[in-house]
């Protein structure tokens, strides 16, 4: 994976995380919940303000080498000019996206389930309290 460009895992890893998001979302939304209102909480999560925001939270969680790989993506030139988010939240968000695009590829299935498990825990808190799973 290393001669893989790191935008590249992150492209990847943006669909990985995106995905995690909507699967857990449904399951635990079971089938009274509507698109919609599925759609808005993945929004929350699947953002580079949110992104940064767990993998700021997740530093701890994860190994030397797992934070080289959110460094590396996180300090790779974009090639565009920044529209949308905050110039940094997008590195940061683009580190995670790496991070979990190289956990795919490299075929760490067991170890991104778990990295992607925390980092939804991470998501779903506000402000230092966890909402109920089913709440």
């Amino acid at each position: 994976m290393r001669e893989m460009s790191l935008l590249n895992l992150a492209y990847v890893g943006d669909a990985v995380w995106e995905l995690f998001v909507r699967s857990q979302l449904a399951a635990e939304g079971g089938a009274c919940i509507r698109v919609n209102a599925l759609h808005r909480s993945a929004e929350e999560m699947v953002n580079a303000e949110a992104q940064s925001q767990i993998v700021h939270k997740l530093v701890d969680f994860l190994s030397p080498e797992e934070r080289d790989v959110v460094r590396r993506g996180r300090n790779v030139k974009p090639g565009h000019v920044f529209r949308g988010p905050d110039p940094i939240d997008y590195r940061y968000a683009t580190g995670f996206e790496a991070l979990l695009g190289y956990m795919y590829l490299a075929g760490k299935d067991e170890r991104l389930r778990e990295i992607m498990e925390e980092a939804m825990r991470l998501a779903q808190q506000k402000d230092g309290v966890e909402e109920p799973a089913n709440g």
